[in-house]
Order: structure tokens, then C-alpha cells, then sequence
């Protein structure tokens, strides 16, 4: 009997409260609910980015895209105009360029660039080694670029040194992690990677020791992505100095890691990197020209 009386009286104080609720009306929202409007930039880059190459150019700060371990600073709207632009040009137009010579893959940059690029205004700061991230990538979907409200449009070294290389570095990522380079390239300096000690040497300490940069003794698969985005990124003469410099066996080690890269690009990809090299120096040449075009909303 006395659970028959509980049941029953659950059953009814639950009516009860239902039957409150619902004649209960909420009151409007405290916080706007209307979509935000879009600028002439948003605009552009819907049509330029997201319907173009199906691509997120993300310029506002959004907490949950950044890592948050970092103090970061948002990104200014008018140096995301230029690196929009630039980016639009110099890196995914480059690759149509060369693909449109070919007559292959000519949705190659549509398929695998990365879905999402997020830019910060400020530096990033590894905290364990007090080294500076430039840019980076993850699992080939995002890349994040760092330090635009630093970006000056007139110094293509500039421009390399903190987004392009960077940005050819973490799409050659995306490229090798898709299809697997040759195993053979891991053992070419096998006994000199260091996961920490690449830090501690000089550009000329990597060169003799078969690494086109410091950062590529780091671990293969760095050194892999060195190669190529060094290559595509440093002006005339950068590469003849470097093997020059790099002593016999250094020389030796860089040349064979890049005839490999080359090789391995080609036979996987349909990528003629020296072909893209030559595209990407020859636009790099004529940046102007497109910083100067106006943004309109007409399709």
C-alpha cells in the first residue's frame, strides 16, 4: 500500500510541474541571436576562399580554434586583408598555375589544401624552450599562421621566412601523410637527428651536416618538409651557397634528400617542384599588383 500511495503521488507532483512548465513563457534572450553581418571582406572571402577552394579563412580570434596555452593577440582586420590576398596568389594560385600546364589534377589545391586558415595577430612562444612558432597544422585540416599584425607585403623574405615556408612546410605534412615518402630517406642522417639538440646549431652546423636549416635535424620527417619548402621559398642563389658551403659529405647528404623529395613529389602528386619554383619566384616578383585590387561585393 505505501508504495501504491508513493507512486502514485510522484506520478502526480510530476503533472504538476510538467503542467507548470509548460504554461511558463520565457522572456526574450538576454544575448543576440541575429547572425552577424557580414563585411565586404567576409564577403570576398566567401567567394574567394569557401566557394573557390572550399576553404575557412578564419581572421577573428576564435578561442576554440586557437591554442589557448598561448597569449595571443587578434589578428588586425586590414594585414588579414593583405595576407588573404597574398596567400590567394602566392601559395594555392601557384599550384593552379603549374597544374594548369600540365593538364592534370587541376582540383589538386581544392582537395587537399587544408579546410581551415586561422590567422593570430601576435607571436607564439613555446614555453618549454622559448623558441617561436611560426606556424602549424593540424591533422591536415587547419594550418595556424602567427605574428600577421607583423607582415610587411614590400619583404618577400619577410613573407617567406614567417608564412610561406610555413605554409609549404605543414601542406608538405598534409602531402606525406596522405602517401608515405621513400623509408630510405629516414637513414641518410639517421645518426644526427636530435629532438632537442637541433637548437643548439648554427645554419652552417646544419649545412655540413646534410640539413638545410637547423629545425630539419629535428626528426625525419621535419627534414623531409625542410627540403621541399626551402627550396620553393629561398630567392636565386640561396641553394647553390648552401651546397657550396656544406662541405663534401654535407652537399652530398642535401642533394640526395632533394633529388629524392623531387622524385617522390613527381611520382605521387604530379608536382614539378622546380616547375613551382619558378611560378612561385616569378609571382613573388608581382605582389603589388594584387594588394591593389579593390574588394567589391559583386559576383
Amino acid at each position: 500500500m505505501k508504495k501504491i500511495l508513493l507512486y502514485t503521488l510522484a506520478i502526480f507532483l510530476t503533472g504538476g510541474m510538467i503542467s507548470s512548465c509548460s504554461e511558463d513563457k520565457l522572456g526574450d534572450s538576454i544575448f543576440d541571436t541575429n547572425p552577424p553581418a557580414r563585411t565586404e571582406f567576409d564577403n570576398w572571402l566567401l567567394r574567394n576562399y569557401v566557394k573557390e577552394y572550399n576553404i575557412d579563412f578564419k581572421y577573428r580570434l576564435e578561442d576554440i580554434e586557437a591554442n589557448m596555452s598561448y597569449n595571443h593577440i587578434p589578428a588586425e582586420v586590414e594585414k588579414s586583408k593583405k595576407l588573404a590576398k597574398i596567400i590567394k596568389y602566392l601559395w594555392l594560385e601557384s599550384y593552379d598555375e603549374m597544374f594548369d600546364k600540365t593538364g592534370v589534377n587541376k582540383d589538386f589545391m581544392r582537395t587537399y589544401a587544408p579546410k581551415v586558415i586561422l590567422l593570430i595577430g601576435s607571436s607564439a612562444i613555446n614555453p618549454s624552450s622559448s623558441t617561436e612558432i611560426l606556424g602549424s597544422a593540424e591533422e591536415g585540416i587547419k594550418v595556424v599562421l602567427y605574428k600577421v599584425n607583423s607582415i610587411d607585403p614590400t619583404d618577400v623574405e619577410m613573407l617567406n621566412e614567417y608564412y610561406f615556408e610555413t605554409m609549404h612546410h605543414e601542406f608538405a605534412h598534409i602531402l606525406h601523410q596522405k602517401k608515405s615518402y621513400p623509408t630510405e630517406y629516414n637513414q641518410i642522417s639517421a645518426a644526427d637527428y636530435s629532438s632537442t639538440g637541433w637548437q643548439n646549431r648554427t645554419e652552417l652546423q646544419a649545412w655540413k651536416l646534410g640539413f638545410v636549416t637547423p629545425y630539419a635535424g629535428m626528426q625525419p620527417q621535419e627534414d623531409f618538409v625542410e627540403v621541399i619548402a626551402n627550396y620553393l621559398v629561398k630567392p636565386d642563389g640561396f641553394w647553390e651557397n648552401m651546397l657550396a658551403n656544406a662541405g663534401t659529405e654535407g652537399a652530398a647528404k642535401i642533394q640526395t634528400k632533394f633529388d629524392m623529395a623531387k622524385e617522390w613529389l613527381m611520382a605521387s602528386w604530379s608536382i614539378d617542384i622546380e616547375e613551382l619554383r619558378t611560378i612561385i619566384i616569378r609571382r613573388s616578383e608581382n605582389i603589388d599588383s594584387i594588394l591593389n585590387e579593390k574588394m567589391t561585393d559583386n559576383e
